[in-house]
């Protein structure tokens, strides 16, 4: 069962048998709201250009209701390999208990090799609000009101 104080909130992680010898997600810096994840591929996945593959992370969580988990993508690895999450972000559930896997794409030039332990992903935990909807006739008026893209100028 997770835990929340008023800045943190205590998760808890299974390692999977292939998560062996891998770290936990963590944070590479004070003010980073992404935890980094781990490739937890048995043997060296190369993957072509367009190509893409479901990564595991060797890891499932159990967040409380009302938490969700995001998969985002790496920036430096979309920089430098073009090599980004083909569903992003991937959602994890609040009641989801298996494996984290990772979509991966190359949208590079060239053939991208995933190794055990590379940093594919990063993991953001964000507090969701449950939503029901009330049919009504009118909505209130606001300044922007219809416009839609591009409305706000360049």
């Amino acid at each position: 069962m997770a835990k929340i104080t008023s800045d943190r909130i205590e998760i808890s992680v299974m390692r999977l048998p292939r998560h062996e010898g891998l770290d936990l997600p963590m944070y590479r810096s004070e003010g980073s709201s992404g935890m980094d994840l781990q490739a937890a591929v048995t043997e060296d996945i190369s993957l072509l250009p367009e190509e893409r593959a479901l990564i595991p992370t060797g890891i499932a969580i159990s967040l409380p209701p009302g938490f969700e988990a995001q998969v985002r993508p790496r920036s430096g690895l979309a920089i430098e390999y073009g090599v980004g999450l083909i569903n992003s972000p991937g959602t994890i559930d609040s009641d989801y208990r298996g494996e984290i896997q990772v979509v991966m794409i190359n949208w590079g030039q060239e053939p991208f090799t995933i190794r055990r332990g590379m940093r594919i992903a990063q993991l953001v935990v964000c507090q969701y609000a449950m939503v029901r909807f009330k049919v009504v006739e009118e909505l209130d008026v606001t300044i922007r009101n219809k416009g839609g893209f591009g409305h706000s100028g360049v």
